[in-house]
């Protein structure tokens, strides 16, 4: 199977504050693979590192054979598609404009980004008109699939997306999911996707990798994160997040 990510003993600190500490990891081509863990674990951190937006303290970070570094993040960035948390759209341009952004910096001519924009409102269920509209003007659930169509604009080999489903209400939400993972699984691509939610994680991965304190604490297909915890804190954290509510009192 072919490798599309390789960390090496990879680290990262800010200043007296460790994020992450020195570990190894690898995602194989076409996996969908989730990293979930408490507010402050790395995993945001991790992802940045992988998408070459923050260098490593120690390690490395491949792409395929290339190593990730200061110097090459730009041009391998083209060839991955980043779904920051909050959409990340620019307000002075309209949805079309964002999505069209790089495109347009690399050359593409007005037709062939206009029929790629109009080929991806299909694929994320976005109606065409919408896209004239301003960040301002879309409600949260169009704000990110401007923000999925912006991802995937150049065909990325790979698709990484930070909370990407984070500040949605609850409907909207949900409705994003289910188009999400008919997404991922028609496109085929590799995915690493950010989430602090469970159900989210158990929803769209064939793995999961579960972190606290910048560390992996448990890495697996999803079934062994319920059935088979690693430790007492996967044990606390799964039951923390499968826990009824409370019934209110009289």
């Amino acid at each position: 199977m072919t490798t599309a990510f390789t960390l090496h003993q990879v680290s990262k600190r800010y200043g007296a504050h460790t994020a992450l500490h020195p570990l190894d990891l690898t995602v194989e081509a076409g996996q969908r693979l989730v990293l979930i863990g408490p507010s402050g674990s790395g995993k945001s951190t991790l992802l940045r590192l992988m998408v070459g937006l923050d260098e490593a303290s120690t390690g490395e970070v491949r792409f395929g054979q290339e190593r990730v570094t200061a110097d090459r993040s730009a041009a391998l960035r083209r060839r991955l598609g980043y779904v920051v948390q909050g959409g990340g759209l620019f307000p002075h341009l309209t949805a079309l404009e964002n999505v069209s952004l790089v495109a347009r910096h690399l050359g593409w001519d007005r037709e062939r980004r206009l029929a790629r924009a109009s080929e991806l409102a299909q694929l994320v269920r976005l109606p065409d008109d919408v896209l004239e509209r301003y960040p301002i003007q879309l409600s949260g659930g169009q704000a990110q699939r401007v923000s999925l169509m912006r991802a995937l604009m150049l065909d990325p080999e790979v698709l990484l997306l930070d909370e990407p489903l984070g500040a949605l209400d609850p409907i909207t939400r949900h409705e994003l999911q289910t188009d999400l993972r008919e997404i991922f699984q028609r496109l085929q691509k590799t995915v690493v996707m950010v989430t602090h939610d469970l159900g989210e994680a158990l929803y769209f991965a064939d793995r999961i990798v579960l972190m606290r304190e910048g560390r992996i604490v448990q890495d697996g297909p999803p079934a062994d994160l319920l059935e088979r915890p690693a430790d007492a804190f996967v044990t606390r954290f799964v039951r923390a997040q499968r826990a009824p509510l409370a019934e209110p009192g009289p």
